[in-house]
């Protein structure tokens, strides 16, 4: 895989999660069972990643995850694992199911029935999910192998930033500008003229991702943003193409808000679970460790580890009580339309 193209589904990616990514908000109420009028479910077609890079290079954004107005919502090449982190208001790697579930990707055309509104999307999902693919599931707390980014022993290295604004959903959206639909609320992406992109999450604050060639890295900038949200951030580079990869909890006890620049190379986004699932988390030092991978990175670009390392934080391996949404079923196929 190139690195162009690791980057747009690390953009992908980041878009679908960006909304159930960061926060989590109280689940629907059950007992209404809402439901759309009328929906269409069909599998996505696979991603054309030469249209992909030309549209990129012409400043449009792939049209990817929710898009929900007064009387349609659009769930478009979303995996069944992001569906259901997206109605039940779940982050994705707290669902504890089949690995289909975040292979198998889907399109979904809905019509919202009159009278209901913008907050009804999510529980009418639920019952899509639940009449068409047949979804059964309950909660659990289990332990589970985590990283824990905690402060390094000579203390944080963090600046301070003021706290992020709600997206104002009145103003005008800029030429280029996209918006997507969080359980949160709106979420605005730009793809910018030097080929970076900005995604506003209003008030958990803003990331920009950019890749830099020579270099062979990924930068992600944020501003606004809390340790939880930065350990969020982390967890989806460190699962990115391994939904089983580690899960990053905040254990630093720091409040506020920052600004956090992150350099992550290209050869550690793709291998750099590696060590991780034979049981012990990838360090600076694990390169050495698997001559492969540090064959695979010629610039010996630096590592998510070696990057925290530089604010003064540290990820360590622990365990801690993980909340789940375990999925007891689920059909592959959904009813037809």
């Amino acid at each position: 895989m190139t690195s162009r193209a690791l980057f747009l589904l690390f953009v992908a990616d980041l878009m679908l999660a960006c909304g159930t990514a960061l926060a989590q908000a109280p689940a629907a109420n059950p007992s209404a069972s809402p439901s759309f009028d009328v929906a269409t479910i069909k599998p996505s077609a696979p991603l054309d990643l030469a249209k992909l890079r030309a549209d990129a290079q012409a400043g449009k954004m792939p049209r990817f995850g929710p898009h929900i107005d007064a009387s349609r919502a659009e769930y478009i090449y979303m995996t069944p694992r992001q569906l259901i982190a997206i109605a039940y208001h779940v982050k994705e790697y707290q669902i504890n199911g089949p690995d289909w579930l975040g292979d198998e990707h889907f399109d979904i055309e809905a019509t919202i029935p009159e009278g209901a509104n913008h907050d009804d999307a999510s529980a009418m999902l639920q019952s899509l999910l639940k009449e068409r693919f047949k979804l059964t599931a309950h909660e659990s707390v289990e332990e589970h192998k985590v990283l824990a980014l905690v402060v390094g022993k000579d203390g944080p290295k963090l600046k301070e930033s003021s706290a992020p604004a709600a997206i104002d959903v009145n103003a005008p959206l800029k030429p280029g500008e996209q918006q997507m639909d969080g359980p949160d609320g709106p979420i605005r992406i730009m793809r910018n003229s030097d080929g970076s992109t900005t995604i506003n999450l209003g008030d958990k604050g803003t990331v920009i991702n950019r890749v830099n060639a020579q270099t062979q890295s990924l930068t992600i900038e944020s501003n606004g943003v809390t340790m939880a949200g930065f350990a969020d951030t982390l967890t989806r580079v460190l699962r990115l193409g391994n939904q089983n990869g580690p899960q990053v909890v905040d254990q630093t006890g720091i409040k506020g808000y920052y600004e956090i620049t992150t350099e992550i190379s290209f050869a550690d986004l793709m291998s750099g679970i590696r060590a991780f699932n034979r049981g012990a988390p990838p360090s600076n030092s694990d390169a050495n460790a698997n001559p492969a991978s540090a064959a695979s990175d010629p610039t010996g670009g630096q590592t998510v580890f070696a990057s925290v390392e530089k604010l003064g934080l540290k990820l360590e391996e622990r365990k801690a009580q993980i909340e789940q949404m375990v999925i007891d079923h689920m059909e592959k196929t959904p009813t037809e339309n």
